[in-house]
C-alpha cells in the first residue's frame, strides 16, 4: 500500500476503506508518511467530501491513536455535552452541576481557549485554587461521589487528531466538514462518554456562520455516532449575539454562578434548561424532555445545583466562598463604558467582533501558549431587541493592561448596529437533530 496511491484515490473522488485510512493516519502519527502527502489527502478530502462510514472510520481510527478513557468505574450513564465554540458560551459550567443534580453523571474534559472562543478550563482556573489537573483515580472519585468533576485533557487522547488538526491550520483546510466532523467527534469518543449532546452554533460568533454549514457539521457528526453506536443528539443554536451578559473568564463564572442561582440571562438559563434536558433522556432519568426541563428547573429553585457546583469547586481545591462572595474572584482595575451615539433598536450585535475585543483585552490568547488576564472582559448591557438612546450604555470593558485598548474600544463599538425600527430576536435553538 502506497500513501500516492490512497491520495489519488481520494483525488478521484472514490471512497477510501478503512485499511487505507488506517494505513494513512497511523502511518502520518509514526512519522511514516510525510506532511506533504497528508496535506494533499486533506485537500482532496476538502474537495471531495467523505461519505458517513469513511467519515466514521477516520473518526475510530483518530480516536484509537492514543488514550482512550475507560469511565466505567463511574457508575450511570455518562453523557457528555460539547460546544463547537462561541462567545460568552459558559454553558459547560452550568450543565454540569445541573445535570448532576438530576442524576446524571458528568466526568467531563474540556479544553481551554484560543482566539475570540473561550475555554472551560480557563474559566473554571479563575476560581482561585481550582484544579483542573485531577489524577484519574481522584476524577472518577469525586464523580461517584458529588456527581461531577472537570478536568483538562490528557496529553495523550487523540494524537492523530492533535497532529492533523495542527497540518489541517496551515494548509487551508480546516473547514472541512467530514474533518471538523471526525476532529469533534474522536476527541469526545476517546473521552469514554456513553452518550454525547452537541451544541453547534452558528452565526457571527460562530465557526460556522451559515445555517447550512451548521446544518451538515451536525448531521455529520450525529451520523458518525449513528455508524460507531453513540448515542448522539445535536442542537444548532444561535451565536449572532454574545451568550449571556458576559464575555472572560472570571465575568462568565459570575454569570454561571447567578444562573444556578435562578437569576441569570434568559438566554443562557434557557439554553441550558434545553441542553440539560437532553443529557436527562439520554442518562435514562426521563424519557420525555418537558419533564426533564421541569426537573432541572426545580433543581435550580431549589438550589441543588448550585450546591453540585460548591462540591466540584471544594473537591478540586476551589474556594466556594466565591458564591456569595464574587468579589473574590479575579477583578479588573478599571471599567470603561461604551455608550450609544443615537437612539433607535439593536438590530444586530457582531459576536466575532466582541470576542476578538475581548482577546484583545488579554482574556483570550492568540497564541496556544499565550497568557490571559482572567479579570478583564466585556459585560453586556444592551442585546438584540432592545431599545437604546443616545448615550445609554452598550457594554462596559473591564480593563487591566490599556496597550490594545483603543482597539478593543472601536471593535465593541462597531459590532453594534442600531436601526429606528425594532427587530424580531433570533430563535435560540434552530434545530434538534438525532
Amino acid at each position: 500500500m502506497r500513501a500516492y496511491d490512497i491520495i489519488y484515490k481520494k483525488r478521484e473522488g472514490e471512497k477510501l476503506n478503512k485499511k487505507e485510512l488506517e494505513f494513512l493516519i497511523n502511518g502520518y502519527v509514526a512519522d511514516k508518511i510525510p506532511d506533504y502527502q497528508v496535506s494533499a489527502w486533506a485537500m482532496a478530502v476538502f474537495f471531495q467530501g467523505m461519505d458517513a462510514e469513511e467519515t466514521a472510520d477516520l473518526t475510530m481510527i483518530m480516536a484509537e491513536s492514543g488514550d482512550m478513557i475507560d469511565l466505567s468505574p463511574v457508575k450511570g450513564t455518562k453523557v457528555d455535552k460539547h460546544s463547537t465554540g462561541g462567545v460568552g458560551d459558559t454553558t459547560t459550567l452550568i450543565l454540569a452541576p445541573l445535570a448532576a443534580a438530576a442524576g446524571v453523571p458528568v466526568a467531563k474534559m474540556s479544553g481551554r481557549g484560543l482566539g475570540h472562543t473561550g475555554g472551560t478550563i480557563d474559566k473554571l482556573e479563575a476560581i482561585p485554587g481550582f484544579n483542573t489537573s485531577l489524577s484519574r483515580e481522584e476524577f472518577f472519585e469525586n464523580v461517584n461521589k458529588y456527581g461531577l468533576s472537570i478536568v483538562g485533557q490528557t496529553g495523550n487522547l487523540t494524537p492523530a487528531d492533535k497532529k492533523l488538526y495542527a497540518l489541517r491550520d496551515v494548509t487551508a483546510t480546516v473547514e472541512s466538514i467530514p474533518l471538523i466532523a471526525s476532529s469533534i467527534m474522536s476527541k469526545k469518543i476517546a473521552g469514554g462518554a456513553d452518550a454525547i449532546v452537541l451544541d453547534v452554533k452558528t452565526g457571527s460568533g460562530a465557526f460556522m456562520q451559515e445555517l447550512s454549514e451548521s446544518r451538515k457539521l451536525a448531521e455529520a457528526m450525529v451520523n458518525i455516532g449513528k455508524e460507531v453506536g453513540q448515542n448522539t443528539v445535536a442542537y444548532i443554536t444561535d451565536m449572532n449575539e454574545p451568550l449571556g451578559l458576559a464575555v472572560g473568564n472570571a465575568l462568565e463564572v459570575k454569570e454561571a454562578i447567578k444562573v444556578l442561582k435562578g437569576k441569570g440571562p434568559d438566554d443562557i438559563t434557557e439554553l441550558c434548561i434545553e441542553l440539560g434536558a437532553a443529557m436527562v433522556k439520554l442518562s435514562g432519568q426521563e424519557d420525555d424532555l418537558e419533564r426533564a426541563k421541569k426537573l432541572l428547573k426545580e433543581k435550580i429553585r431549589s438550589g441543588e445545583a448550585l450546591q453540585k457546583f460548591a462540591d466540584m469547586v471544594t473537591a478540586q481545591g476551589g474556594d466556594a466562598d466565591i458564591i456569595d462572595n464574587p468579589e473574590l474572584l479575579p477583578q479588573a482595575e478599571k471599567k470603561m463604558k461604551v455608550k450609544s451615539e443615537q437612539n433607535g433598536y439593536i438590530s444586530a450585535i457582531n459576536a466575532h467582533k466582541i470576542g476578538i475585543a475581548a482577546m484583545l483585552l488579554g482574556a483570550g490568547r492568540e497564541t496556544k501558549d499565550g497568557d490571559i488576564d482572567m479579570a478583564v472582559g466585556i459585560e453586556i448591557v444592551k442585546k438584540i431587541a432592545d431599545e437604546v438612546k443616545k448615550g445609554d450604555v452598550l457594554a462596559v470593558l473591564h480593563v487591566n493592561d490599556e496597550s490594545n485598548l483603543e482597539a478593543a474600544l472601536e471593535k465593541v463599538k462597531s459590532s453594534y448596529s442600531i436601526t429606528e425600527e425594532k427587530i424580531e430576536k433570533n430563535p435560540l435553538i434552530y434545530e434538534i437533530i438525532e
